[in-house]
C-alpha cells in the first residue's frame, strides 16, 4: 500500500503547525538533550518493572499477599497500562506531547509514593494500577516526542538505538538496585526511589523538550476508549479468575465473554468513527499487524515466564534479593551488548530473518530453563538459559520495533506507538495471568498425584515453574510463526521507521 508522505498534513488538516512542529528538530544540541530526558523517563519505567519483580517476594510476606493474588502486583500495572495506552497516545498527540510527558511523569511519581507507603495488598495493587494509568500517558508521549524530534535519517536511527540501549540497561540496573534496596533498606524503597528520579526528569523536560501536537481532527473517540478499556480489562481479569476459580467457573466465562465482546464493539466503533482512537489502517497494514501479533505472543511468553524465574531463585534456591538481582543480569546484559550488533545485522540480513531467528532462540532459552531442579547450580541452567534468552530477545525485539511504525504518518504517531507498547503490555498481562493459571494447575496436580511424598510442596512449585517455561517456549515459537507468515519489511525501511520496544 502507498504510504502517505511523511509530515504532510491530511486532507482537512491545517497546513500550518505550531512553532515546535515547524521546527521539530530544533538545534542539534537541544535535540540530544531532549533525548537524554526521554531516556531518563524510560529508565524510570523500566527500573520500576524489574525492581518490583525482585522486591515482590518480600512485599508478599510483608503485606500477607496470597500466592493466588501476588500476580496482581504485576498484572494490575500491565492491565491499566496496556488498556489505556491507545487513549494515552491520542491525548499526547492532541493535548500536547511535552505537556502529556510531564503530567505522566508527575502522576507516575505520586503513584509510586502511594505504593511505597501501602499497608495492605489491595493498596499496593491500586497504586500499581495508578502507575499504569500515568505510564499509559507517559510512554506514548515520550515515543512521540522522540519521533518528531528525530524525524528521519541516521540521527533518528542513532537516537532510537540509544533509547533502546538505555531501556535494556535499565532492566539490568533495576535488578541490582532492587536487590540492594530490598536487602539493605526495605522493599518499599523500590517504589519510593522513583520520586527523586522523576523530579530531575521533570525539571530537565521543562527546559529542553519542545512542545508539539497534531492538528486537524483532534476530537477524542471516547466510546472507542471505553470499549477497548473494558474489553482488555475484562479479558485479562478473566484469565486471572481462571487461575483462582478454574476455566469452567461462571465468573471466568463471563469476564472472558465480556472481554471478547468489548473488543468486537471497539472494532465496530472504529470502523464508523470519523476520529477513531485507533485508525484501522494502522492495524490492517500487513507488516504492522504482523508486528503487533508477534509482539503480543512474545510479550506473553516473556513476562509470563520471567516472574516465575524470580520466584525460583528466591523461593526455591533461597537467593537473597541482592543475589537474585545479580543473577538476573546476564539476560539484560546480553540484550544491551547485542543492541549495536543487531542494528548492524539488520542492515545486512534484513529485519524479518532476525525476528524469526530471535524468536526461535528465545524459545530454546525457555527450554533450557525447564532443566532446573531444587539444587541445580546457577551456571548449569539459569545462566545459559538467560544468555540464550538475551540473544533471542535482542534479535527479536529490536527489528520487531522497527517494523511497528512503518509508513505511519506523524498525525498518528502517538496512537501507533501506543498501540505497539499496548500490545506488548497486554500480552504481558495476559501471559502473567495465563501462566499463573498454568502454574497453579500444574502445582496442585502434582500434589494430588504425589500425596505423602517428602518435600512435596517444593517439588510441586518446581513442577509448576517447569510447565510454565514449556508454555512460554511454545508462545515464542508461535511468535516466530507470526513473523514468518505476516511480516514483510525491507532493509531500506529500517532507518526511517525504527522505534524502540518496551522490553
Amino acid at each position: 500500500m502507498t504510504a502517505p508522505a511523511r509530515n504532510a498534513p491530511r486532507a482537512g488538516e491545517q497546513a500550518v503547525l505550531d512553532h515546535s512542529d515547524s521546527q521539530p528538530a530544533g538545534s542539534s544540541h537541544r535535540r540530544w538533550l531532549a533525548l537524554g530526558v526521554i531516556a531518563l523517563s524510560q529508565l524510570t519505567v523500566v527500573l520500576d518493572l524489574t525492581i518490583v519483580n525482585v522486591a515482590l517476594p518480600d512485599a508478599q510476606k510483608a503485606l500477607s499477599i496470597s500466592d493466588a493474588n501476588r500476580q496482581w502486583v504485576v498484572t494490575s500495572y500491565a492491565l491499566a497500562f496496556g488498556s489505556l495506552l491507545l487513549l494515552g497516545g491520542r491525548i499526547a498527540d492532541y493535548w500536547g506531547r511535552k505537556r502529556s510527558f510531564i503530567v505522566g511523569l508527575i502522576g507516575f511519581a505520586v503513584a509510586s509514593a502511594i505504593g511505597g507507603l501501602a499497608q495492605s495488598g489491595p493498596q499496593l495493587f491500586a497504586s500499581r494500577a495508578l502507575q499504569g494509568v500515568f505510564g499509559a500517558l507517559l510512554a506514548p508521549a515520550a515515543l512521540s516526542v522522540l519521533q518528531v524530534t528525530f524525524p528521519t535519517g541516521r540521527e533518528r536511527a542513532k537516537a532510537f538505538s540509544v533509547f533502546g540501549a538505555v531501556a535494556g540497561g535499565g532492566a539490568a540496573v533495576g535488578s541490582v538496585v532492587g536487590g540492594i534496596l530490598t536487602e539493605y533498606a526495605n522493599w518499599r524503597w523500590c517504589l519510593l526511589v522513583n520520586v527523586p528520579v522523576v523530579i530531575i526528569a521533570v525539571i530537565l523536560a521543562s527546559l529542553f523538550v519542545d512542545e508539539s501536537r497534531a492538528h486537524g481532527d483532534t476530537r477524542y473517540d471516547l466510546p472507542g476508549a471505553v470499549a477497548v478499556t473494558v474489553g482488555l480489562a475484562a479479558l485479562v481479569f478473566g484469565f486471572t479468575k481462571a487461575s483462582m476459580d478454574g476455566w469452567a467457573a461462571p465468573t471466568t466465562l463471563v469476564y472472558l465473554a465480556v472481554g471478547v465482546l468489548g473488543l468486537v464493539v471497539f472494532v465496530l466503533i472504529e470502523r464508523r468513527s470519523s476520529h477513531p482512537l485507533l485508525p484501522l489502517n494502522v492495524v490492517l497494514h500487513r507488516t504492522r499487524g504482523g508486528s503487533l501479533l508477534t509482539a503480543l505472543l512474545a510479550g506473553a511468553g516473556l513476562l509470563g515466564a520471567l516472574l516465575f524465574l524470580t520466584f525460583y531463585m528466591q523461593v526455591t534456591l533461597h537467593y537473597s534479593p541482592l543475589k537474585a538481582g545479580l543473577a538476573s543480569l546476564p539476560m539484560t546484559a546480553v540484550f544491551v551488548v547485542g543492541t549495536g550488533i543487531i542494528e548492524r545485522a539488520m542492515m545486512r540480513f534484513g529485519p524479518q530473518s532476525l525476528m524469526i531467528f530471535g524468536a526461535i532462540v528465545a524459545s530454546i532459552g525457555m527450554i533450557v530453563l525447564t532443566r532446573i531442579g531444587l539444587t541445580t547450580p546457577f551456571w548449569k541452567c539459569v545462566l545459559p538459559g538467560q544468555v540464550i534468552l538475551g540473544v533471542g530477545l535482542c534479535s527479536l525485539f529490536i527489528p520487531l520495533s522497527s517494523a511497528a511504525l512503518i509508513d505511519v504518518d506523524d498525525h498518528d504517531a502517538g496512537a501507533a506507538s501506543g498501540l505497539f507498547n499496548a500490545t506488548q503490555q497486554v500480552g504481558g498481562a495476559v501471559g502473567t495471568a495465563l501462566f499463573s493459571t498454568i502454574y497453579a494447575a500444574a502445582a496442585s496436580g502434582y500434589v494430588a498425584q504425589h500425596v505423602g511424598l517428602g518435600n512435596v510442596e517444593a517439588l510441586s512449585q518446581l513442577h509448576g515453574y517447569v510447565v510454565a517455561f514449556r508454555w512460554a517456549s511454545a508462545a515464542m515459537l508461535l511468535s516466530a510463526l507470526s513473523a514468518i507468515t505476516l511480516i514483510r519489511i525491507k532493509r531500506d525501511d529500517v532507518a526511517e521507521n525504527a522505534v524502540p520496544g518496551a522490553f
